[in-house]
């Protein structure tokens, strides 16, 4: 399993403080050093099932520096896709990606079928 997390992120550091309890091994890649490739967030958008705006950070400076809220409804899928790939900071994090899920944010009810 794979998380994508920015180190300086409390939301972040909560999730990975959960795993680490709940005995989840995972790779962990600073979001950011490491931002995610316009193929790799189209393979994990597809297997979310999740609406594409899930994978933006929307509380995020980046995101409202921008104006994102008003400019991604006339964007495509493919745009919005390679935009979310020019800088991590637009990436809704932590983003975990296990064999046959993804999930963006930490709900903790969520998570909880990543013990199963």
């Amino acid at each position: 399993m794979l998380v994508l997390e920015y180190p300086k992120c409390s939301t972040c550091k909560k999730a990975l403080n959960w795993l680490k309890e709940n005995n989840i091994a995972f790779e962990d890649r600073h979001i950011v050093e490491q931002n995610p490739s316009v193929e790799e967030l189209t393979q994990w958008y597809h297997k979310s099932g999740l609406p594409l705006k899930k994978f933006f950070n929307t509380s995020g400076n980046l995101y409202k520096e921008l104006g994102l809220k008003d400019k991604l409804p006339a964007m495509s899928e493919q745009e919005q896709l390679e935009l979310l790939a020019t800088n991590g900071m637009l990436v809704k994090r932590p983003l975990v990606v296990g064999e046959d899920f993804v999930l963006t944010g930490f709900k903790e009810a969520e998570w909880e079928q990543l013990k199963g």
